[in-house]
């Protein structure tokens, strides 16, 4: 992505429609992960060009476009979603609990099917659709830091721009977030941990892929292999979790329609719509 657009100047709107378009499935997808929400990461990306527009000719090239433009779109999600809860660890037990039943996982996959839209459930993107879930748990400020650095690979200095504070702010940030979704993850996950309280992915693996064996879909995951070690490190699972995460556009994946469809459904009823 660094390479994407120059540290050019601005110099008229075709140029910056141009810049923005190289960056586009990246601005979209990091705003999706921030709000859990096509509709907003798309009204929010359109504004982030918006905005680029009216302040064009104030882009002198001291840092790259592309962390010009972040800084925008990360300015414009936080003032939107600052009031906001933040979701509870638990969210997705609420949506489980409240789903009807899985007739209706069932009939949504048809109806997105039967509409030509993506309906194809893969765990590696479930896994992507719960790292959302666990990001919107934590402090506004420690998700997008975190973000920033270990999905869309923006240095400390560059995030430092981008969210106004100091590089040493920045890098409490990333320790917090990093420490907070470890042990989240240690404690829910139970495609890691057995004793884990959270098993969607597999659950929802027999209800969309009936004739797939979910345990070996489960375990063509590296980290779902590496996690049936007791002794496994929670740093180098994380890690495993953000490489999966990084390879996936929440957009364009192939389940991508059913998974946002999801992600809407279980929004709805936690209250966040």
């Amino acid at each position: 992505m660094d390479n994407l657009v120059s540290q050019d100047k601005i110099t008229d709107s075709k140029a910056l429609e141009n810049h923005f378009h190289a960056l586009q499935p990246f601005i979209r997808s990091f705003l999706y992960r921030l709000t859990a929400s096509r509709e907003d990461a798309e009204d929010l990306a359109q504004e982030t060009f918006t905005k680029a527009y009216e302040k064009m000719y104030t882009f002198k090239g001291d840092s790259s476009f592309k962390t010009w433009l972040f800084t925008i779109a990360s300015n414009l999600a936080q003032d939107h979603f600052r009031a906001k809860k933040r979701w509870s660890v638990y969210a997705q037990d609420i949506g489980k609990e409240k789903c009807p039943s899985g007739k209706f996982l069932t009939d949504k996959r048809d109806r997105l099917q039967s509409e030509g839209l993506q309906a194809q459930f893969e765990i590696k993107e479930h896994v992507n659709h719960c790292f959302t879930c666990i990001t919107k748990s934590i402090k506004l400020e420690q998700q997008v830091a975190l973000m920033l650095k270990e999905i869309y690979s923006f240095k400390i200095k560059e995030i430092s721009v981008i969210m106004s504070k100091t590089e040493t702010a920045v890098k409490h940030l990333l320790h917090k977030a990093r420490e907070t979704m470890m042990d989240i993850f240690e404690d829910r996950c139970a495609l890691i941990r057995k004793q884990g309280v959270c098993y969607q992915c597999s659950e929802l693996n027999q209800i969309m892929n009936p004739r797939h064996d979910a345990e070996k879909e489960v375990l063509k995951l590296e980290m779902a292999r590496k996690g049936q070690n007791k002794d496994a490190d929670k740093n180098d699972l994380f890690e495993l979790r953000l490489k999966l995460v990084r390879s996936i556009d929440p957009f364009s994946s192939p389940g991508a329609d059913l998974q946002i469809s999801l992600m809407d459904f279980m929004r709805g009823y936690i209250g966040d719509q």
